[in-house]
């Protein structure tokens, strides 16, 4: 559930500030309204320290257990000018190697010369420069008295000459400006700064020994850069300080007992209605829980005026994941990946054990529609063969169905999926506005009777299921009616103006009853993407299969190549289409739009 939030004012003298802040930190309940930015002297303080420790995480070598080890304040000092000088070093060679490229794919077409030898040339009174030219202004070149002009060659089609002084206006051509040096003199430079970048490298690994310590000093610099920015969001005058911002309702009696002691005072009142940055804090139950891991990957937030939906969200993730996936090997492999994880952690985290769920939630979709890493032979296997639904295998040649009658079977799931979803979102609308007195639920029934209906449409159209459509028709018509007449109710309104409001968007909610349709037909993807990731194991393993002789081994490759390329897009499918049901179909019938603000309490990070 969403926390409910108080506004909360604390005052204090001038002279307290400080104290009042360093309180706030320390119970770190308080999310600051209004927040300023830090000193900028801070900022790039805490940046600078967090650049360094990063590169110092990414030149450690895993494969040693070098111990880490302390810094003293002096120590870090020290330790952080080699790092830094390393880092800027490193950088100035990258920026020389790629400059030095540059001027080599330049100068290389005319050939490794010396420029000082054209420069001794020109003080000797011979004042040569070089271009290129077009065939017919070579020749007006060539065949002017004037000019002299000495030919040495191509460039991509066009003339390379020598000229001595310069070319009148009149003609055209490209003037080649001199290096200042040689082809070799650049890829020695190069050579030399890499020579120097490996260097620095060896310096970093060398300095990723003290990695604890000033990932400790990063922490520190944050905390000093949080505390800046509660600082400078501090109003006051010459005799008081005060700030303001949002406390769950449940953490008052903590931040009560911080201001009497620290004899602040305060005010608490209800958040505004009309407040758009109140901060969304969510409680988790053991099991919805499991979802806050793909939250802080998509980074969304439902807004403190929507619903917790995190528990449907999850368990429809589940789903969908197996689905798309669909591949009983693959969540074999996931299963050993998380188990490798977690033998390696030594504890269970919430990501770990949610890689168990969905792995094995994969194993038992891929059992029963029988896909053991797209082989047809795994049902000869009598215990594997014995875990599939006919109806919904992935080979039904093996148990007397026809591919069609799968295939259809497996679409009316996944749209069945899809309509136990949408109208799951409509009853969590309609309960929310139950609540609020929000006569515009009315208008959320005629959606969830559009949504059905559009759904019994898609099985006819699609699969063909023999539907009467006439009452499917006339529920649409009674829905889009609803819909018009009860969606423009808003409170404060008169029944007649809602109504009226209603009428003037009424062509949107023509074109939003048939995007019903296409919001059921969302959930066909479930069978599409799923039917592909097997199909593309299945070539793999035939390309493979196909391999005669010694090249067995080129074919085991392919094979093995192959599926893990295919595990890679089977997880990307689950980001573009799993996360995509969930965060748009579900919640846009819910009416969750997370655009809530993340809550970020201002309290010390450890």
């Amino acid at each position: 559930m969403i926390e409910k939030m108080k506004m909360v004012h604390v005052i204090t003298s001038a002279s307290a500030r400080e104290e009042m802040l360093k309180g706030l930190q320390d119970i770190g309940v308080m999310h600051i309204a209004e927040k300023q930015n830090a000193d900028r002297a801070v900022i790039e303080r805490y940046q600078s320290v967090a650049d360094v420790t990063a590169a110092l995480k990414s030149h450690a070598d895993p494969k040693k257990t070098k111990k880490q080890e302390s810094l003293t304040e002096e120590g870090f000092v020290r330790e952080y000018a080699t790092v830094r000088e390393a880092i800027d070093k490193k950088a100035a060679y990258e920026q020389e190697i790629v400059s030095s490229k540059i001027e080599i794919g330049r100068v290389s077409p005319w050939g490794d010369f010396q420029p000082s030898d054209v420069e001794y040339l020109r003080k000797q009174g011979f004042d040569f420069h070089f271009y290129t030219f077009s065939e017919k202004d070579y020749q007006e070149a060539a065949s002017s008295e004037d000019i002299k002009v000495i030919k040495l060659g191509t460039i991509e089609k066009s003339i390379a000459a020598a000229v001595l002084g310069t070319l009148p206006p009149t003609i055209q051509a490209t003037e080649f400006v001199l290096p200042e040096k040689s082809l070799s003199e650049l890829r020695q430079e190069i050579a030399d700064a890499q020579e120097g970048m490996k260097k620095c490298d060896d310096t970093l690994t060398a300095e990723s020994g003290y990695y604890a310590a000033f990932h400790e000093q990063q922490m520190k610099a944050l905390n000093e850069l949080k505390y800046s920015e509660a600082n400078a969001s501090l109003q006051g005058d010459s005799d008081f300080a005060w700030i303001s911002g949002y406390i769950p309702e449940v953490d008052l009696d903590k931040f009560k007992a911080m201001a009497a002691e620290k004899n602040c005072a305060w005010d608490i009142e209800d958040v505004d209605e009309e407040d758009t940055q109140i901060p969304t804090k969510l409680r988790y139950t053991k099991v919805s829980k499991l979802i806050k891991p793909i939250y802080d990957i998509l980074d969304i937030h439902p807004g403190y005026r929507e619903q917790d939906i995190s528990l449907w969200f999850f368990l429809f993730f589940i789903l969908f994941f197996a689905m798309i996936i669909g591949d009983g090997g693959y969540g074999l492999l996931i299963l050993a990946a998380t188990i490798a994880i977690h033998v390696k952690q030594k504890k269970l985290t919430d990501p770990t054990f949610l890689l168990y769920i969905l792995s094995i939630g994969t194993i038992v979709w891929g059992a029963v529609t029988g896909t053991w890493f797209g082989m047809e032979s795994a049902m000869k296997v009598p215990f594997l063969r014995a875990l599939v639904i006919p109806s919904i295998a992935t080979y039904p040649d093996s148990f007397g169905v026809t591919s069609t009658q799968t295939q259809f079977a497996i679409m009316k799931f996944s749209l069945s999926v899809g309509i136990v979803q949408l109208v799951l979102g409509k009853v969590l609308a309609i309960k929310k506005k139950l609540a609020e007195k929000d006569l515009s639920l009315i208008a959320e029934i005629g959606w969830m009777i559009a949504v059905i209906c559009m759904y019994m449409l898609s099985l006819n159209l699609v699969i063909g299921e023999d539907i009467n459509l006439k009452p499917v028709f006339i529920g649409i018509g009674i829905a889009f009616v609803t819909v018009v007449l009860f969606g423009g109710m808003t409170p404060g309104a008169t029944f007649g103006q809602s109504v009226k409001a209603g009428l003037a968007g009424s062509f949107t909610t023509f074109l939003d009853t048939i995007s019903c349709f296409s919001n059921v037909m969302s959930y066909i993807r479930l069978f599409a993407v799923g039917m592909a990731g097997v199909a593309i194991s299945q070539s793999f393993n035939d390309i493979g299969a196909g391999m005669p002789g010694i090249l067995v081994v080129v074919g085991a490759v392919i094979i093995i190549l192959g599926h893990a390329l295919n595990i890679a897009m089977c997880f990307l499918s689950v980001v573009v289409h799993g996360v995509r049901l969930n965060v748009l179909e579900f919640s846009g019938q819910a009416g969750i739009e997370w655009a809530g603000v993340s809550y970020d309490p201002f309290k010390e990070v450890k």
